[in-house]
């Protein structure tokens, strides 16, 4: 057996490997999700420190990353909850104004958006993309992206959603139809248009 790989099959032998294994991975996928530097490193120390707390109970069932990749979701969703009960303007339709004129009255499109043949997966690989994504999410108010990352990015249920940011079950799916409808616009002009031009 090879000994490095035994220092890091299981938490519970050696912690020290920890931070150069996996820290650039989790601040990674933290910032992808927080959009902030600062909360996203102390996301993954908080990670660590949890981790150590609880390696003994880490069964091995799931390999290293996947164990630190949980810990750090339950950290980010915290972070949500945290962010939820500060005092906020935010409403449901703050950076969705241009949203507006892409309807009629009856919710129809009034031009449908182009049909996307790109692999999702494939596409939030790509560092460019995640780029453009994190840019898009920008012009979401803070609760809009909050919803949207906690359902699509975290993999929240909307009963989940609902009680870590305290709002009703309707406003959630009406916020992440916005959201979504947003994000779609956007990505459009900013991604999916500039590749079809390069081609």
């Amino acid at each position: 057996m090879n000994p490095k790989n035994s220092s890091t099959d299981s938490p519970t032998i050696n912690p020290e490997t920890w931070v150069d294994h996996y820290g650039d991975y989790l601040y990674r996928f933290a910032l992808s999700r927080v959009r902030d530097p600062s909360a996203a490193e102390d996301l993954v120390q908080e990670t660590f420190l949890a981790a150590l707390s609880a390696r003994k109970n880490f069964a091995s069932r799931s390999s290293e990353k996947t164990w630190f990749t949980g810990v750090l979701k339950h950290k980010i969703v915290d972070h949500f909850r945290k962010k939820a009960k500060e005092p906020s303007g935010d409403n449901i339709i703050s950076g969705t104004e241009a949203l507006d004129n892409l309807f009629d009255q009856k919710g129809q499109w009034k031009i449908k958006p182009a049909k996307w043949d790109a692999d999702p997966m494939k596409l939030y690989e790509q560092r460019e993309f995640m780029k453009v994504l994190n840019d898009c999410l920008s012009g979401l108010s803070s609760r809009m992206a909050s919803v949207f990352i906690l359902r699509e990015m975290i993999g929240k249920t909307t009963e989940e959603i609902c009680k870590v940011l305290d709002i009703s079950a309707t406003n959630c799916w009406v916020i992440l139809h916005r959201a979504r409808g947003y994000l779609r616009y956007c990505l459009e002009i900013n991604w999916f248009t500039s590749i079809s031009t390069e081609d």
